[in-house]
């Protein structure tokens, strides 16, 4: 692993991390892509919503190389005073002495505490085959005990530490959550451009699961007109089982103001005859109604019964209320 250089702290938090994005040492370039040191004072995140299925959120990144046309998390970009929505998947950000700041503030942590690794953004993305962030968190979850973590990704590369895994699965409760949005890889491609293709990914589930590791699928979002037919969406669940997932769920689109900014102009360009109906339905909110997410849970209630899959203990604290289609996309 490379170490970087720790960049000067520069005072409050958000004007810090705006001046620290500005200052950052570029360690990479590529695909129209720059990655940059980010020296941080905390990597712990507690959620303020009271609904969340999680207590604590970590982001190895900020920022996301994925470039996923409906991603939700491009916000996060805006506390380092950048606005143009692309700039999410062309400007990363490296967190350094990721693992050294886990030490300290694992303490912070309550019996019982979900911690969430990929949050809003991809802790497997390329970058981390070099710095291996993410390998040294998981290390250090790997010295404690009793704790409750859950990772969210689109990377096969995540099968690299099964090792690590295993030795956090022996006295704490792990799961790996991977994101499928469709087993089309020809629409996949265009929808997360930079991702690796679906079977890459359920190939590393089945690596998981063959190493006793806790491992399901996300199949999120749920885009209508593009990958919601009954006969789409049986297709994930049917590979996912296939690749012994422990669970599969869904969520549909949340389509905040900032990926609309990309969203939209993609529909145009790859699905214009749907470019009405998504203005339509998002015109004056962020998620779809109640009902498209209940005939979507609904749908999927039937499709675990039919291929066998065990429900997800997140899911079950989330989808009786078909309320926020954001919660499970940690």
């Amino acid at each position: 692993m490379d170490t970087l250089p720790l960049l000067p702290d520069s005072g409050q938090r958000l004007v810090g991390i705006a001046r620290l994005a500005a200052h950052g040492e570029s360690v990479r370039q590529g695909h129209d892509v720059e990655y940059f040191t980010l020296p941080v004072r905390s990597l712990l995140n507690r959620c303020s919503g009271s609904r969340m299925p999680f207590t604590w959120t970590i982001n190895p990144y900020r920022g996301c190389e994925f470039a996923c046309k409906y991603c939700y998390a491009r916000y996060t970009h805006e506390f380092m005073e950048m606005r143009d929505a692309i700039e999410f998947e062309q400007k990363i950000y490296a967190k350094q002495h990721a693992a050294e700041l886990l030490r300290q503030e694992l303490r912070r942590v309550k019996p019982g505490e979900d911690i969430a690794i990929g949050t809003a953004t991809d802790p497997y993305q390329p970058i981390e085959r070099k710095l291996e962030i993410t390998r040294a968190i998981l290390q250090e979850f790997a010295r404690h005990s009793g704790l409750e973590i859950g990772i969210v990704t689109k990377s096969a590369l995540v099968a690299r530490d099964i090792d690590v895994l295993q030795q956090i699965g022996q006295r704490n409760h792990i799961t790996v959550n991977f994101t499928v949005t469709t087993v089309d890889a020809d629409l996949a491609r265009i929808l997360e451009p930079r991702a690796p293709r679906p079977d890459l990914r359920l190939e590393a589930l089945g690596k998981l699961r063959g190493a006793g590791i806790r491992a399901g699928v996300i199949c999120a979002p749920v885009l209508p007109g593009i990958t919601d037919s009954p006969q789409q969406l049986e297709a994930v669940v049917k590979d996912a089982a296939q690749a012994a997932a422990t669970y599969i769920y869904a969520n549909p689109l949340f389509l905040k103001p900032c990926s609309a900014a990309v969203f939209i102009p993609f529909l145009h360009e790859h699905f214009p005859s749907l470019v009405s109906d998504y203005e339509r339905r998002f015109k004056e909110r962020a998620f779809l109604p109640a009902a498209y997410r209940k005939r979507i849970s609904e749908l999927f209630v039937k499709l675990r019964r039919k291929y066998g899959m065990v429900e997800s203990r997140w899911r079950d604290k989330i989808e009786p209320s078909f309320q926020d289609p954001q919660l499970p996309l940690f």
